[in-house]
């Protein structure tokens, strides 16, 4: 084990010994956010120091049995007891690592999955319907729930732009290395003579916030405006002014929402869609700060940024980041992301464990 890895242990072993004496005093229960606090604090080191407590042991195992190996009569059980206990100890290593990663707090959150139509007109349309059917059959996989937030059809069928939010357990976790410029490269189906054609979508993946704890929105900072809402082909349109589009004044931020009859409802859906982007905004910021001091693996998430290729001449899905290329994209265009999701999220785990490394030893 890294000196450094060991040197957080023993830290984390410390505390647990001080959170101990402060919950179990007089006073524990006299401040009690503050008691919740320690309870949480204590819930989460408690389980580390333990693998540790064992890892340590294991060391001392060791370290006996290798006494006992100078007599002859007991090399044999000794040597066999040393690997036994150092194949246990490499795994107690992999779970306190693990376990020192630090958490995404939005981890298990709701998302809202945002999806624009880019370069390439009607083709780049379709193609974002294609996206949205994509994350719609993986969280049928997953039996979470999809709800249409707001969209917005172009001719052809396809979006010009479409927010659902998908509510599930684990969702932000399983889809935030989304987020990003999505690329395709095939023949239209307008195309008369064959030639493929390069087109781009862009997705954003929003952890949903606790609008009250999260964000404070401001009344004197947002402009609401009414207005009818109309639909493709000139179907399904309002005869009231049902849309709402809200306008955040400080950050000039902008959403539109006009898929519910009831303007009350659409009201709520454009705020927690605000709420959301806000805070987006803001955790972007912050991690501009530190990104110049190490860029993700998985890359900046920028929306702009090119993170995946889609070439359905040759059947291959292209993740950049990562230079993963796989041959299946019919599976994964019908909701199979396992694959992907689960190798950007190993890639990530293995750019935390390196930067572990490099912390404890600053």
């Amino acid at each position: 084990m890294k000196q450094s890895i060991a040197v957080k242990l023993t830290q984390l072993t410390i505390r647990l010994e001080e959170l101990n004496q402060l919950l179990s005093s007089e006073e524990a229960t006299a401040n009690l956010d503050n008691y919740r606090k320690l309870n949480r604090e204590h819930a989460e080191i408690e389980p580390v120091v333990a693998l540790y407590k064992a890892y340590t042991q294991g060391e001392e195992d060791i370290a006996a049995a290798e006494e006992m190996a100078a007599d002859p009569a007991m090399r044999e059980f000794a040597e066999a007891e040393i690997s036994e206990t150092r194949e246990r100890l490499a795994g107690l290593e992999k779970q306190l690592q693990t376990e020192l990663l630090p958490k995404d707090p939005n981890d298990e959150r709701n998302i809202f999955l945002e999806i624009r139509a880019g370069t390439g007109g009607d083709e780049s349309a379709l193609f974002s319907a294609d996206l949205f059917r994509m994350y719609t059959r993986y969280a049928e996989r997953q039996r979470w729930q999809v709800e249409i937030m707001s969209q917005s059809q172009s001719e052809l069928g396809g979006y010009k732009e479409v927010i659902a939010r998908i509510a599930g357990q684990g969702a932000y976790s399983k889809l935030k290395f989304e987020s990003g410029g999505h690329r395709v490269q095939r023949v239209p189906t307008t195309e008369t003579q064959g030639r493929i054609h390069t087109s781009a979508c862009t997705v954003a993946v929003l952890p949903e916030v606790d609008a009250v704890a999260d964000v404070v929105l401001n009344p004197a900072e947002m402009r609401i405006d009414t207005f009818r809402a109309s639909g493709a082909g000139g179907q399904h349109i309002n005869k009231t002014d049902s849309a709402i589009r809200i306008t955040h004044l400080p950050t000039g931020i902008v959403v539109e929402c006009q898929d519910d009859r009831s303007q009350h409802k659409n009201k709520a859906r454009a705020l927690a869609v605000l709420a959301a982007r806000i805070k987006d905004q803001q955790v972007r910021a912050q991690n501009q700060k530190t990104a110049a001091e190490r860029k993700s693996l998985i890359g900046s998430g920028d929306r702009s940024e090119r993170i995946r290729t889609y070439n359905f001449p040759q059947g291959r899905i292209t993740d950049h980041r990562i230079n993963l290329t796989l041959y299946k994209i019919a599976a994964i265009m019908d909701g199979d992301l396992d694959e992907l999701t689960g190798a950007l999220s190993a890639e990530h785990q293995a750019e935390l464990l390196a930067a572990l490394g490099e912390d404890t030893a600053a």
